[in-house]
């Protein structure tokens, strides 16, 4: 295989793929049943044309047979009184008559053969539209389910993490909620036996004696630094040996 062989067969190659993958079989399936019903349409307009033609044709004929009547009866009635050159050209035009019907027959008679072939493909194509029509529906059918089943199976692949990540957060929240549920019920406790102002006064108290002791170990810091600033002051100002 040539080089522009190879590459044309990889082009195709990925085409198809490509097509595979954004093809949908159901509307496929459905285009498919509309252009065979194109098709059917087409053929009965095919038939109706042909006999369209053929009733034109017989219709022609019978008025060249009405005429071939009337030459004849004009032909009688002229040897009736002698006047054979008249009964003749009645005659003549009687006779030409007659090789158009013989000729309009032989076409009727093709166009009948061709009416009737094709009222035969028609009753064919229709027959097999119909059975194609009963595959697709059963092909839809199935597609669909398979990928009603498809994705199922997808949604059931994605559960496992999604259930790990519920059962998480389940968890963080029964816990947050066993610490809330345990609060309450010592804060109860302390209530009903009359210790939780005691805590709560206690709490207070020691934060009281805290900030007093940072309160006084401010007070300490500063007055070490105003004797320090004072002591060297008073040594700057003593008078020298």
């Amino acid at each position: 295989m040539s080089l522009l062989g190879r590459l044309a067969f990889t082009i195709r190659s990925k085409l198809s793929a490509l097509i595979n993958r954004t093809s949908d079989p159901a509307s496929e399936l459905d285009y498919s049943y509309e252009q065979l019903r194109d098709e059917l349409q087409n053929v009965t307009r095919a038939v109706a044309d042909v006999t369209t033609q053929k009733k034109r044709l017989e219709i022609h004929r019978r008025r060249l047979r009405e005429n071939v009547e009337t030459y004849d009866g004009q032909a009688r009635a002229a040897m009736r009184q002698d006047r054979e050159d008249l009964a003749r050209r009645a005659v003549e035009k009687k006779q030409a008559h007659v090789s158009q019907i013989t000729e309009l027959s032989e076409q009727i008679s093709n166009l009948q053969a061709t009416q009737d072939q094709l009222v035969g493909k028609r009753a064919e194509l229709s027959s097999q539209i119909e059975q194609f029509r009963t595959r697709k529906e059963t092909v839809k059918a199935r597609y669909e389910a398979a990928e009603a089943s498809a994705r199922v199976s997808e949604a059931f692949t994605g559960v496992g993490t999604t259930l790990d990540d519920v059962g998480r957060t389940m968890e963080r929240a029964t816990e947050r909620t066993e610490r809330m549920e345990a609060r309450a019920a010592a804060l109860e406790e302390l209530a009903e036996t009359g210790q939780l102002e005691n805590v709560l006064e206690e709490g207070d108290d020691i934060d009281r004696e805290l900030d007093r002791l940072s309160t006084e170990r401010s007070v300490e810091n500063e007055l070490d630094t105003l004797r320090t600033e004072l002591a060297g002051e008073e040594r700057a100002t003593e008078p020298a040996d």
